[in-house]
């Protein structure tokens, strides 16, 4: 039977011999538990967050988009923003649930046995194709002149409703680019009836006349291409 204590050092080994090395092998910078990607105006940051009890260690990331001129004239102690704080003046933060297609808390634990890495993994996975695309698009999105790169969730609220009743996976963003509104959700190009019911949601919001965009594009949730729904003329 595994000890507390081996359960504490086999945590210890996997984060420091396997995700510390994988998180900077995506181009993160840092140590032990905060990293940051290379920005010039923003800190992009990810931070470890731990959540030991007496046998278990299960741990998840803190997201934080920091501007550096915010955290300049905030002069505090630090060479930078740790991810896993909360000073007031983020320009967005976020728990890495939040952006999985999941939407809710997303917590990893290693065990023993012969696939203990299989965690570990998984979580980078979710930094590599979700944390880190998400980090650089909220840091995007703030240094867009128009301040206009995502509809509010407010403008989301019926559409989701209605994706909802019809068993569609909810709209997990919605970005404006290039005079196109693009959708991101957990669908698949086989769904049918996910692009039956965003086709509709596509005429709904193209007929509102809105000139910030011409047709809606659906994505899954690592940024494929599924449908295009130009506007009628």
């Amino acid at each position: 039977m595994t000890t507390a204590h081996e359960l504490r050092e086999l945590h210890a080994k996997g984060l420091r011999e396997h995700l510390a090395p994988a998180l900077r092998a995506l181009g993160l910078t840092g140590w032990r538990r905060t990293f940051s990607l290379p920005d010039e105006t923003h800190w992009l940051l990810l931070g470890l967050v731990e959540r030991p009890t007496a046998d278990r260690v299960p741990f998840t990331f803190d997201l934080s988009v920091v501007r550096r001129t915010d955290w300049t004239v905030a002069d505090l102690p630090g060479h930078r923003p740790d991810p896993r704080t909360r000073y007031g003046f983020e320009t967005w933060r976020a728990r890495i649930g939040e952006v999985l297609p999941v939407g809710e808390d997303v917590w990893w634990e290693v065990l023993p046995g012969p696939r203990w890495q299989l965690p570990l993994d998984d979580a980078v996975a979710a930094v590599r194709h979700y944390g880190l695309p998400e980090l650089r698009r909220r840091a995007e999105a703030d240094r867009a002149p128009t301040g206009e790169t995502y509809l509010l969730p407010t403008e989301l609220e019926t559409v989701n409703a209605a994706l909802e009743a019809a068993s569609v996976a909810r709209v997990r963003r919605a970005e404006l680019a290039d005079k196109a509104l693009l959708l991101t959700g957990a669908w698949t190009r086989g769904d049918g009836v996910a692009r039956t019911v965003l086709a509709g949601v596509a005429r709904g919001f193209l007929s509102a006349g809105d000139e910030r965009f011409r047709t809606v594009r659906c994505l899954d949730t690592l940024g494929r291409e599924l449908w295009t729904f130009p506007a009628e003329d």
